[in-house]
């Protein structure tokens, strides 16, 4: 079958390739340190659901490293999760942290179920199964979960709930899971951080390739929690969305895709197809439509050696977690695309995360516009950063978010010593 693209084996390819170039600048002691985890779980749920019968779900939890501080990374729920996605998502993690600044190190979790087919009442019901179960694993200090690919900021809630409830108090003391409601200790603009972040490194990057947002084109592959704030987020800076796909399918108009109309008429059906003013189109062929901007905001390995060849798009900002593989990387190189890595361009979650977790930690609450504020600050700095050590270097963007992310991670194991 040959190599099989996985998002541990892309996750460990951009590792290496780092490593490589950090030989003589990071001792071989360090980089074997975090070569591999710190710890992985495999935790069995058997919650008794709606039906009055008992069902049995997988979860996993991955502490990847806590060099630079707890370790930080969401709550996947999904069919086809596996701990092996969950320890690439959390090595990612580890470099997206230490990329964009925060005090944290990298996690992740994940449950095997399907939350299309979870009623509300047994979506909460396995949640809190998990959060009883994992309860050890997740701490201010050692673990601090976040919403993820089919979670939101209700289930953290009712992580937070569980786990108040296990102290036997009406809250916890300090931050044990971010991503909350906002009537529950959240931060106004974490759930658009995302997306937000998407956006403004996406401008960034077209600025530097000499495109102008007001008369450029956009596709958007996802519209969840990412990317339909992305896309509207892009449509409010001038761009016009002239796709748009889901997991059921995807939807092309050259003319342009009214965002907020489309968000009325998700709301009623459950997805993107059948939009009027918008042609249904395959959801694999979207990537390959023309476009200025493409953002893959969905899952991984989305962008292979097998269609990059097609992507017509001049820049890509990676919304999603590992949506491109180190062979379809190449390819795009080659051609000349701008990719914004997703350790860069989806930092903005984890970035109001940590403004999550110092408010809950000191017992204040931050304006919305200041969220907003340090938010851009953080993403343009970062963003600059890299862009300037990827010329420097002459290494693509990617190598160079994951030199100055591996080194700054070697670097506090390095100050924290070498005994354990």
């Amino acid at each position: 079958m040959g190599n099989v693209n996985t998002i541990l084996t892309n996750a460990r390819t951009n590792f290496e390739r780092a490593a490589k170039r950090l030989t003589g600048v990071c001792s071989d002691d360090v980089l074997a340190k975090i070569r591999e985890p710190k710890e992985r779980i495999e935790i069995t749920l058997a919650p008794q659901l709606s039906d009055g019968k008992v069902h049995v779900f997988k979860a996993f939890v991955v502490r990847y490293s806590d060099a630079l501080g707890p370790a930080k990374g969401g709550i996947r729920l999904s069919p086809t999760t596996s701990i092996d996605d969950v320890h690439g998502l959390a090595m990612e993690m580890t470099w997206k942290c230490a990329l964009i600044g925060v005090p944290f190190g990298g996690g992740k979790s994940g449950i095997v179920a399907d939350p299309l087919t979870l009623n509300p009442r047994d979506k909460e019901i396995v949640i809190r199964s998990f959060a009883r179960n994992a309860h050890r694993h997740i701490s201010p200090f050692v673990y601090v979960p976040a919403p993820d690919m089919g979670t939101n900021d209700i289930d953290m809630g009712h992580i937070k709930d569980v786990i108040a409830s296990n102290f036997g108090g009406a809250t916890t003391h300090g931050c044990y899971v971010t991503g909350k409601p906002i009537i529950m200790g959240g931060i106004a603009g974490r759930r658009e951080a995302t997306g937000r972040g998407v956006a403004m490194t996406a401008v960034e990057a077209m600025k530097l390739c000499k495109l102008d947002p007001k008369s450029s084109t956009a596709i958007v592959q996802g519209f969840g929690n990412v990317g339909s704030v992305a896309a509207k987020a892009l449509s409010d800076l001038g761009l016009k969305i002239v796709g748009i796909g889901d997991v059921f399918g995807a939807i092309y108009s050259a003319n342009g895709i009214d965002v907020s109309a489309l968000n009325d008429h998700v709301a009623k059906t459950g997805k993107v197809t059948c939009f009027t003013g918008a042609e249904n189109i395959d959801g694999q062929k979207l990537l390959e439509m023309p476009c200025d901007l493409l953002v893959p905001a969905a899952a991984a390995n989305q962008i292979t050696e097998q269609n990059a060849a097609n992507v017509k798009a001049k820049v890509i900002a990676e919304g999603a977690n590992s949506p491109t593989t180190p062979k379809a990387d190449a390819i795009l190189e080659e051609k000349g695309v701008f990719v914004i890595p997703d350790i860069l361009c989806n930092a903005g979650g984890v970035f109001v995360s940590y403004l999550e977790y110092t408010q809950e930690t000191q017992q204040e609450q931050m304006a919305e516009e200041v969220v907003h504020q340090r938010l851009a600050e953080r993403m343009a700095k970062t963003f600059r950063q890299v862009h300037a050590l990827a010329g420097e270097q002459k290494v693509s963007m990617r190598d160079a978010a994951m030199l100055l992310a591996v080194q700054r991670v070697c670097a506090a194991l390095t100050a924290r010593g070498m005994l354990p």
